[in-house]
């Protein structure tokens, strides 16, 4: 199973996915969110959601130096933050910018597909799926 981003259309950029997965890092902000909402120009051109594409070979992981990336199963990464070194290598190979930065840590974030923000969006527009990943 793999997050999903079902239509952006339908985003109104109320960020609750956002603030629910900053909650399950146990931050009351959002600066701790894998996942972003993004403006296409406002209201009138919609939100741009911004997460882990479950890529099957995943830039990402390829250029790690440590190996703190692993590719999952089904695509994606699992990151596993005691190897990493904060190069941030990792961050500039995403294709679609989906590895975000945790600057007290110099470590990233990058979504585990966990779907824990999916009961959150009031509008339908995340989902935990079983389909292919992207190519990436």
């Amino acid at each position: 199973m793999r997050l999903s981003v079902i239509d952006t259309e339908l985003c109104v950029g109320c960020q609750s996915c956002m603030f629910a997965c900053a909650r399950l890092q146990k931050d009351g902000g959002l600066a701790s969110s894998s996942i972003h909402i993004r403006s296409a120009g406002g209201m009138e051109h919609g939100f741009v959601v911004v997460v882990c594409r479950a890529c099957q070979d995943p830039p990402c992981a390829k250029v790690c130096p440590t190996n703190a990336l692993i590719p999952r199963t089904g695509g994606g990464v699992r990151l596993h933050l005691e190897d990493c070194i904060g190069c941030g290598y990792c961050r500039e190979a995403c294709i679609i910018g989906a590895v975000f930065w945790n600057q007290e840590e110099n470590k990233p974030m990058i979504c585990n597909h966990c779907g824990y923000c999916v009961k959150y969006c009031p509008h339908g527009v995340l989902d935990m799926r079983k389909e292919e990943a992207c190519k990436g």
